[in-house]
């Protein structure tokens, strides 16, 4: 299976725009967001990733299907360098279970090397599953596990890990 991330360009906003309804969708069962007035969850920071720096949107493909997207900004940090943050993370459910996710995840981290922050909703308890299970796979156990407001948050730097992805 060819699994790549792949920036998304402008251009491609629309398909992202619905790629996001549907994660939000998905998300609505652990966070209970209601739709808007026009049926739509929508997704309030989705221009940012073009009109900003330290935001990064990309496709998740499937030997060049659509298979999802991961969003990925930097978050302030001084005095020291840039952490990431894996904004969203989404593989629609036909490639689920099959190591799309993890593969993904695994790109990502070895384009953005350096210190990382991962959190999950308190009520995702597939999320937070699936995220322990793969940075603890990446950073064989170096991560820390920290807790934010809206839920468990994992810390790790992937710029001591070469070479991980798949």
């Amino acid at each position: 299976m060819n699994i790549q991330v792949v920036p998304a360009a402008y251009t491609m906003k629309p398909v992202l725009r619905r790629l996001l309804e549907l994660y939000e969708y998905d998300a609505s069962e652990f966070d209970h967001r209601d739709l808007d007035a026009q049926g739509l969850y929508g997704y309030r920071y989705l221009d940012h990733y073009w009109t900003e720096e330290g935001r990064y949107a990309f496709f998740i493909r499937v030997s060049d299907a659509l298979a999802g997207f991961a969003l990925v900004r930097t978050l302030d940090s001084p005095p020291g360098p840039a952490v990431y943050s894996m904004a969203e993370f989404f593989v629609l459910r036909k490639y689920r279970r099959a190591g799309v996710g993890r593969a993904a995840a695994r790109q990502l981290f070895d384009r953005f090397h350096g210190r990382w922050s991962v959190s999950q909703e308190a009520n995702n308890l597939p999320a937070q599953q699936f995220w322990k299970r793969v940075i603890g796979e990446y950073s064989h156990g170096a991560y820390e596990e920290s807790r934010a407001d809206t839920g468990p948050l994992l810390l790790f730097d992937s710029s001591e890990i070469s070479g991980q992805a798949e």
